[in-house]
């Protein structure tokens, strides 16, 4: 008789048929007793409606504020903060370079957007594939980063990203892909990404300044960066957003103020508004803890689009600051058409004491807790 796959485990002696079948049997129920105990690498539940977060002091590593941390999340396009750490990791040791060119494969076009939308066969500059993950959160650039880095395969490097996480202190994270698209077994925990967010910072300094990147010129065009926090939030300087319906909508965000960085991380909000605002109030109370004294939070930039010969976008406004003394407010409001007409036509609207001019958006009231918002109704569309 032919030994059985299980046959390691319980190895069959000759006997007679019967005795070998009543063995077979006790192996299958012994396996499957066990199976019901040893824990296996499947797809984790998310959390609908309950938002993951974490606030901690950047230097002493100290926790200043969570709210269940360690519920295993999707990570999202937060991803690419491992998958840039792998690559200022090769920067420092030397084996890339900045200006190294990196081939674009099949599979890297082939990823959903967001992407820069480059083709097969063409090269990107190890520091285009950088700039284009801080600031676009480009799928494809961030697989051809991967593949590169990784000797040709995305699952190797996927591998020796959770190496590296886990190397980190990230016990709770496993890494499928370098771009953060879906996958049921990807998944990590807000707390698992303040060590990283706090390694990226501590281990290269001399590569942190791409989080601030504002935009970037690729192929003719400007790719500016999402992350609206560097915009409404005095004092961040970095890091990323996420978003997939999976995962809802995520940030990492880091911020110094008075000499004191915090780092932020939100999982799981149900809009990038919200989110923003969660995150917003976390470091806030983050600073109040650390004795930093309050300051000027600006209002998100307000943005409209003039129709013209070349079919470029004017910025007519930028929404003016609101003290956090008289109520913390965050204005996102959406880019639309301008025209004469409703150049002549634009109201004020008050936020807070101040009176901004918004012309040409479509907008609506919300208010959260304390928080007033005026925000577009729209939602995301892209994976990020």
């Amino acid at each position: 008789m032919k030994n059985s796959a299980l046959s390691f485990l319980f190895p069959l002696k000759k006997t007679n048929k019967r005795k070998t079948r009543l063995s077979a049997l006790t192996c299958l129920l012994t396996c499957t007793a066990l199976g019901t105990l040893i824990p296996k690498e499947e797809a984790f539940a998310q959390y609908t409606h309950q938002v993951s977060t974490i606030v901690v002091d950047a230097r002493t590593g100290a926790v200043l504020s969570q709210t269940d941390p360690d519920l295993r999340r999707y990570p999202a396009s937060l991803t690419k903060l491992m998958t840039l750490y792998m690559a200022f990791s090769a920067l420092r040791a030397g084996t890339v370079s900045l200006s190294q060119q990196l081939p674009v494969s099949i599979h890297a076009v082939t990823m959903e957007p967001s992407k820069l939308g480059v083709a097969p066969g063409t090269m990107l500059t190890v520091e285009q594939a950088i700039l284009a993950l801080v600031t676009k959160s480009a799928n494809d650039a961030a697989c051809a980063l991967g593949e590169f880095l990784g000797g040709g395969s995305e699952p190797q490097f996927a591998a020796m990203m959770t190496q590296q996480a886990h190397i980190l202190g990230m016990q709770n994270t496993t890494f499928r892909n370098a771009s953060g698209l879906p996958d049921p077994d990807q998944v990590t925990t807000a707390r698992d990404l303040s060590y990283l967010a706090s390694h990226l910072i501590a281990d290269f300094p001399e590569y942190y300044h791409y989080f601030s990147t504002e935009s970037f010129y690729f192929h003719h065009r400007v790719i500016p960066n999402h992350n609206p926090m560097l915009r409404s939030y005095a004092g961040a300087d970095g890091m990323k957003t996420g978003y997939t319906q999976e995962a809802g909508h995520n940030l990492v965000t880091s911020a110094m103020r008075s000499n004191v960085r915090l780092i932020g991380v939100v999982l799981g909000a149900p809009s990038n508004n919200s989110r923003n605002i969660v995150m917003a109030s976390q470091l806030d109370r983050g600073f109040d803890a650390e004795g930093v004294a309050p300051v000027e939070r600006p209002l998100l930039l307000a943005r409209h689009t003039v129709p013209t010969r070349q079919h470029k976008h004017q910025l007519l406004m930028l929404a003016s600051a609101h003290r956090r003394g008289r109520g913390s407010q965050v204005v996102e409001v959406a880019e639309a058409p301008l025209s004469s007409h409703r150049r002549a036509h634009a109201k004020p609207v008050t936020a807070g004491h101040h009176h901004v001019q918004l012309v040409g958006a479509k907008l609506r009231q919300a208010t959260t807790g304390t928080h007033t918002t005026l925000h577009h109704s729209g939602s995301a569309r892209h994976r990020t």
